[in-house]
C-alpha cells in the first residue's frame, strides 16, 4: 500500500513537471483571461504611457498597451527568440474591426532580449468608436516551436467626460480634441502653448436640406480665468452651401494659444447650428495651457 502511494505521488510530480508551462489566469479587475500552453509569462498588465492601469473602460483616443513581461519557453537559436503576435478586436456583434496577423513580422531575424517583454498597442479611435463594447484577442506563438500564450479581454470605450455637450436635433458620432503637433487626441484638460488644437466633429447630421445642400453656422470662443477673451469668432463659415456628406465626414475648428501669461483654466467653446432649421450643438471644455 505504501508503494502504491509513493507511485501516485511520483506520477503526479511527473505530470506536473511535464505540464508546468500550461496555465490559465484571470484578472478579477480587468476580466482579462490568459492561457499559456508551452509558453509562460511572468506578468501581463495594461499601461498608458509609463503608468500601469487596472481598468476595462477606456476614453476615446487613449493609447492602451498590453504588456507581456517575462515571456519564456521559446525554442532559441543562441540567445534569440522568435515570437509572433496576432491582435484581433471584435465588436459587440462579433464582427472583426481590427486584425493584425503578426505584429512581430519584421522581427523574423529573432529578438535578443532577456527577460523578454512583448507589447501590443491599441489606439481607441476609428474604426473603434465611443459608447461601444469590444473584445481584444492577443495570441503569442513560437515561430520555431509549438508554444502559445493567449489573452482575451472585454472592454468599453466612452467619450471624453471633460467635454460638455448640449445638442438639439443635430447628432454626431464622435466629438473630440486633437493636437496637430502631437498627432494625438487630447484627453482631459491637458494642452500646450503654441500647439494647434482642433475641435473635431465626426458624423454630424440632422440639418435641413434645400436642393440637396445644407447651411451651417459656426462660432468659436475662448476665455481665460481672468475673463480675458482670447478668441471670439462668429459665423465663421458664412452663407456657403455644403454637401451633407462633407459635414458627416468631418467638421472642425481650431484654437492656438501663444501667450504664456494666459490664466488657467481656459474655457473653449464651439457652437454649430442649422441656418435653415432649429438644430444646434454646443461643446465646451476647460483646458490648462502649459
Amino acid at each position: 500500500m505504501k508503494t502504491n502511494y509513493l507511485l501516485i505521488i511520483m506520477l503526479f510530480l511527473f505530470i506536473y513537471s511535464c505540464d508546468f508551462r500550461k496555465s490559465v489566469n484571470k484578472d478579477l479587475i480587468t476580466g482579462m483571461t490568459s492561457v499559456g500552453n508551452g509558453l509562460s509569462c511572468e506578468d501581463v498588465y495594461l499601461s498608458v504611457g509609463e503608468e500601469k492601469i487596472n481598468r476595462k473602460t477606456f476614453t476615446y483616443g487613449e493609447n492602451i498597451v498590453w504588456n507581456f513581461d517575462g515571456v519564456d519557453g521559446f525554442k532559441k537559436t543562441g540567445n534569440f527568440s522568435f515570437p509572433g503576435m496576432q491582435m484581433t478586436v471584435t465588436d459587440s456583434k462579433k464582427d472583426t474591426v481590427i486584425n493584425y496577423s503578426d505584429l512581430y513580422a519584421e522581427k523574423d531575424a529573432g529578438v535578443d532580449l532577456s527577460p523578454l517583454l512583448l507589447t501590443s498597442f491599441l489606439t481607441m479611435a476609428n474604426p473603434i468608436h465611443s459608447n461601444n463594447n469590444y473584445t481584444i484577442y492577443i495570441k503569442i506563438w513560437d515561430k520555431k516551436g509549438e508554444g502559445t500564450f493567449t489573452a482575451t479581454m472585454d472592454f468599453e470605450v466612452v467619450p471624453d467626460k471633460a467635454i460638455e455637450i448640449e445638442k438639439n436635433i443635430l447628432s454626431y458620432n464622435e466629438l473630440y480634441l486633437f493636437s496637430e503637433e502631437r498627432k494625438k487626441v487630447i484627453i482631459g484638460d491637458e494642452a500646450r502653448l503654441n500647439e494647434k488644437i482642433y475641435f473635431i466633429i465626426e458624423g454630424l447630421e440632422g440639418f435641413t436640406e434645400q436642393d440637396g445642400k445644407v447651411y451651417i453656422g459656426m462660432n468659436m470662443k475662448a476665455t481665460d480665468a481672468s475673463n480675458t477673451v482670447l478668441l471670439d469668432e462668429t459665423d465663421m463659415l458664412g452663407n456657403e452651401a455644403y454637401d451633407p456628406a462633407d459635414l458627416k465626414s468631418q467638421v472642425l475648428g481650431n484654437f492656438l494659444f501663444r501667450d504664456p501669461a494666459t490664466k488657467n483654466p481656459v474655457t473653449c467653446e464651439l457652437e454649430v447650428w442649422d441656418k435653415k432649421g432649429e438644430g444646434k450643438l454646443k461643446a465646451k471644455v476647460m483646458l490648462n495651457i502649459k
